[in-house]
């Protein structure tokens, strides 16, 4: 018992260094928004409240549109997770319980696009949302990246634990294809949909490289464009603003997480678990 209590101090005792760690960079940055430029540079600052605040938010929002960025973000994400749940929970379905000819195939051809690196499409891509003239638009951000391959992985693997016997039951009821679908399969993969909705927010919300190559109006920016804009070789970078705008950036995706954050891990786990 004696050596067990000693585990249990050791484990916890990692438990809180870890969580020192990986909280310490937010932390600092709650604290460097309120204080000057110089006064991030001092030690003495580090985890003292400033009163420069009101005054790093009112340099922040002169240089950018920062609320119209931020609904930008919010749209975009919102509107890209949404589509994401309906367009990979059906493909997933399809993939899982219905049997066609060349199935197994074009899941596999699937599953190698995701060795494709990204830096290879830009090109094609923006080619092709010049030509639908979607250029310096959130539609340009949002379309490309409903369909994706993990999300569709993830849904087949959940869709596969469901009893095929329901579905046999309630096609001879007289239930079509979609009802079974939305009525009877969808509503028990909460957690995988959760997951999914988490993954895909918050892997859109920091999407830089895309929104940086399609997006040209300082209106149209999203928040990460307008974090990297703030700090530019060549240029005097005010910190003070810059740790306010990361503090605006991180503000939806922690309240995103902490609203569906029960459903996460069961649903990550679920799709792990099932062959």
């Amino acid at each position: 018992m004696k050596n067990k209590g000693i585990s249990n101090i050791v484990i916890y005792f990692f438990l809180i260094f870890a969580c020192v760690i990986a909280l310490f960079p937010f932390i600092w940055s709650a604290f460097a928004a309120t204080h000057t430029n110089t006064q991030i540079y001092s030690i003495d600052y580090a985890f003292r409240l400033g009163s420069s605040l009101a005054e790093n938010f009112e340099k922040l929002s002169t240089a950018f549109p920062i609320w119209k960025n931020m609904m930008n973000s919010i749209f975009i994400a919102a509107v890209y997770t949404i589509g994401i749940l309906v367009i990979d929970s059906m493909a997933g379905y399809a993939f899982a319980k219905y049997e066609f000819k060349g199935k197994s195939l074009f899941f596999g051809l699937f599953m190698m696009s995701m060795f494709i690196p990204t830096q290879v499409t830009l090109i094609p891509l923006f080619i092709e949302m010049n030509s639908f003239q979607m250029i310096d638009t959130n539609w340009s951000i949002i379309l490309p990246g409903f369909a994706s391959v993990f999300g569709v992985f993830l849904m087949r693997q959940n869709f596969m634990s469901f009893p095929n016997e329901l579905i046999e039951s309630a096609r001879i009821d007289g239930a079509g294809h979609f009802f079974i679908f939305i009525r009877i399969v969808l509503p028990t993969m909460r957690p995988a949909l959760t997951s999914l909705g988490i993954l895909s927010f918050v892997n859109q919300w920091g999407n830089f490289m895309w929104p940086l190559i399609t997006l040209h109006s300082q209106d149209k920016y999203t928040m990460p464009l307008v974090l990297s804009l703030m700090v530019q070789p060549g240029y005097v970078t005010d910190y003070g603003a810059v740790m306010v705008g990361a503090l605006l950036a991180l503000a939806p995706v922690l309240i995103f997480f902490l609203i569906f954050q029960k459903n996460f891990i069961n649903g990550m786990l679920s799709g792990a678990l099932k062959g």
